[in-house]
């Protein structure tokens, strides 16, 4: 890995770039606050308690944000920066084919004076993908202990990161009292296992994504709101989706032409 000098008092976040093999600092960051994210109070509340505490040098977990797409789940993130930076906080996002060289980032910033949030967006893995195994080493260690300074989250719309197959249980021997499961099995299960959070996100029902669309639209008369509620019920439907991804192109398409 390339050194590149990296100035952490006056940057929030870094991505790392596999081919230069160096960290990429980010300074025009997402301005998303926690404010701004609605209808996810009660993972807004679990995400924020552990970020905290990781903030004061207290005990906290790594943490799989999954579930359904366009929810909020990398904005919540995000919003975690923005609120907990001026404690020190940073983030290092990953591709997920990157994370072969995620343990030598972590050799670099693991005796820095800052907390670092390895974030990796979208996570999932193939079958036969092993680089999950790199994972493991910052969440559990090896005969170096895991560093205290980091924590990784992932979000990702499955729960157990690696698709798994009916032929995956060959060999599962259910008996009275016991289900002995395959190495296969065992081994895709292990890596969600090491997350002590899941936090999981779900498209609201129909009252819940137009309260997200009054949130773009705060300054209507109810005649005007009428006809709003019904431009974004038909865009929904559209779309097949009421996330809050939803809402937010429906606000970049109609926001400034809407009368």
């Amino acid at each position: 890995m390339h050194d590149i000098m990296i100035n952490w008092e006056k940057t929030p976040a870094a991505i790392y770039r596999s081919k230069k093999g160096q960290l990429k600092p980010i300074f025009n960051n997402d301005p998303v606050k926690l404010d701004d994210l609605i209808n996810i109070d009660h993972q807004k509340g679990i995400l924020y308690q552990n970020t905290s505490k990781f903030t004061q040098g207290k005990m906290a977990s790594h943490a799989l944000i999954w579930g359904s797409r366009g929810t909020g789940k990398s904005s919540l993130v995000k919003a975690l920066l923005n609120h907990f930076y001026s404690d020190g906080l940073r983030i290092i996002e990953f591709f997920k084919d990157d994370l072969e060289d995620l343990i030598d980032v972590v050799d670099e910033i693991r005796d820095l004076p800052y907390k670092f949030i390895i974030f990796c967006d979208d996570l999932s893995f193939d079958l036969n993908d092993a680089s999950y195994k790199s994972i493991k080493v910052i969440m559990e260690g090896s005969v170096e202990l895991p560093p205290n300074n980091i924590l990784f989250y992932a979000t990702s719309n499955r729960r157990h990161l690696i698709p798994e197959y009916f032929r995956d249980n060959d060999g599962v021997d259910v008996g009275s009292e016991e289900i002995h499961y395959s190495d296969s099995v065992e081994e895709k299960l292990s890596l969600a296992d090491r997350f002590g959070l899941w936090i999981s996100f779900y498209q609201g029902n129909q009252k819940e994504f137009l309260e997200l669309i009054d949130s773009y639209f705060s300054d209507l008369d109810n005649e005007k709101r009428e006809k709003l509620h019904k431009m974004a019920k038909n865009f929904s439907n559209l779309r097949s989706s009421r996330s809050g991804r939803t809402a937010k192109q429906f606000f970049q398409i109609y926001g400034e032409d809407f009368e």
